[in-house]
């Protein structure tokens, strides 16, 4: 997808050192694919684990979270410009986790592809189902509910952009 970082940027507010989505391969029908890789020298791998580094669980989680929220925000942007003239507001925030399932450990020098589906929307809360995949093979599978926050929407900030 051309200008990834851009996409990015310009749908969810998390920033380095906290983003984990690199780039936006595909977006499409409810379905957002896109990928994030694992620097080998990230801080966290001094300590999870030192003599055999694998990438937290719940890093790997929020990595797909992120690709949630972006999905969710491109739909809501979509939805506005086919004429619903509903404004967004806030973003979209974690609001339940179901099921998550821990397959395969991601190491440090590793691209993972972060596989997001929207199974069902209720009102203002969007029911998905999250995959991330190293190798092509399941590392994490997760259903999740994400909401809108009340906060105001976010502005671009470009002097925090990398």
């Amino acid at each position: 997808m051309a200008d990834s970082r851009d996409f990015i940027y310009a749908r969810i507010p998390h920033r380095p050192p906290f983003l984990w989505v690199d780039r936006v391969v595909s977006c499409a029908d409810g379905v957002l694919v896109a990928e994030k890789n694992i620097p080998a020298d990230l801080d966290i791998f001094q300590g999870h684990y030192p003599a055999y580094p694998i990438l937290p669980g719940v890093i790997l989680c929020e990595a797909v979270f992120q690709a949630g929220a972006l999905l969710i925000a491109e739909l809501l942007r979509q939805d506005r410009h086919d004429g619903n003239p509903a404004e967004v507001t806030g973003v979209p925030v974690l609001t339940r986790i179901n099921g998550a399932k821990f397959k395969r450990e991601v190491k440090p020098g590793e691209t993972i592809t972060l596989e997001v589906k929207l199974n069902e929307q209720v009102g203002t809360v969007w029911f998905l189902k999250g995959r991330v995949l190293v190798h092509d093979k399941t590392a994490v599978k997760v259903d999740f509910a994400c909401a809108m926050s009340d906060a105001p929407h976010f502005a671009r900030q470009e002097e925090r952009s990398p």
